[in-house]
């Protein structure tokens, strides 16, 4: 099983492009998964929340400058630079309105794996992750409110309940689960990673197929302003950890949090609140965080060895 969960890891970018180009072609086999997102995300939050630990929420206390500085990063970076490519690339206001979406999620858990395969600080990584995505059901609407409403109208308080529905409890759910029945979690911990991937590889896959022809018409205007947007995280989210003092393993941390979203929970957010279009910039970001993501380890790698 442990190969099995690094096979997973390091190949998901691979699996996700691949069933992309499946879900492209074959759409029929992928387009009713869509009635089931809500669930696949509710199944990789639970399975987050079973590897959450009162402790991560400790380092906050602990490490308050480089977590908090992190969170802010998160919400503040990603968001206005999301709404300034939209501007600039004058996007149609379903991918506009997606884009900023996605900017406004919280931290993805695959940046917890990038942040130790770069040698980054770990727990200010996990720290991050877990208060981002618990700030999620009232952040995430409001800068949707004053960011997006101008494309596509928000209902910042339906969104807020499917936010709580989706993260809070499974994640809370999970939390219970390792707390009651912690040596259960400890032997089926493993099987997680592959179960996570294969949600997120079926959630990508139904937005794929559902957004078939769109793809064809806004498909190179959503792949570009989706790497922009990635790539001004990892950048602004290492200039302000820089900037601010941090050493460079908290940088590291920092900066991948900022750059790698929650994108199936914008995936799901933008499914059920927008449009299936608006969704798309979530599903490619899903595909390109997993690429940038190992890129940049790699150069901080080979940096450090030289």
């Amino acid at each position: 099983m442990d190969k099995m969960q690094l096979f997973v890891n390091k190949f998901f970018a691979l699996f996700v492009i691949i069933v992309s180009f499946i879900a492209f072609y074959f759409p029929d086999y992928f387009i009713w998964i869509t009635e089931y997102i809500a669930v696949l995300l509710g199944i990789v939050m639970f399975g987050m929340g079973l590897t959450m630990k009162v402790s991560d929420f400790v380092i906050v206390v602990k490490k308050p400058l480089s977590v908090c500085l992190g969170v802010l990063a998160q919400f503040i970076i990603m968001p206005i630079a999301a709404f300034s490519l939209a501007v600039i690339l004058q996007l149609p206001p379903e991918l506009a309105a997606g884009l900023v979406l996605v900017g406004a999620c919280p931290g993805g858990t695959a940046s917890n794996v990038m942040v130790y395969l770069a040698k980054g600080d770990i727990a200010v990584s996990v720290a991050m992750t877990s208060v981002s995505t618990m700030l999620a059901p009232i952040l995430t609407p409001f800068i949707l409110m004053l960011l997006a409403n101008e494309w596509l109208p928000v209902e910042a308080g339906s969104m807020f309940i499917s936010i709580i529905q989706v993260i809070i409890i499974p994640i809370s759910l999970g939390l219970l689960v390792n707390s009651f029945f912690p040596r259960a979690v400890t032997r089926s911990v493993r099987f997680l990673p592959v179960i996570s991937v294969a949600a997120i590889i079926a959630i990508v896959g139904a937005v794929i197929a559902a957004n078939k022809e769109n793809i064809l018409s806004t498909g190179v205007l959503v792949m570009i302003a989706v790497i922009l947007h990635n790539s001004f995280g990892l950048l602004l989210g290492y200039a302000a950890a820089k900037i601010s003092g941090l050493d460079e393993t908290k940088r590291r941390a920092v900066a991948l949090e900022v750059g790698m979203q929650n994108s199936a929970l914008g995936t799901q957010l933008a499914t059920a609140h927008f449009t299936p279009l608006a969704a798309l910039p979530s599903a490619v970001f899903s595909v390109w965080h997993n690429i940038s993501g190992p890129i940049l380890v790699g150069w901080w790698n080979k940096k450090d060895q030289s």
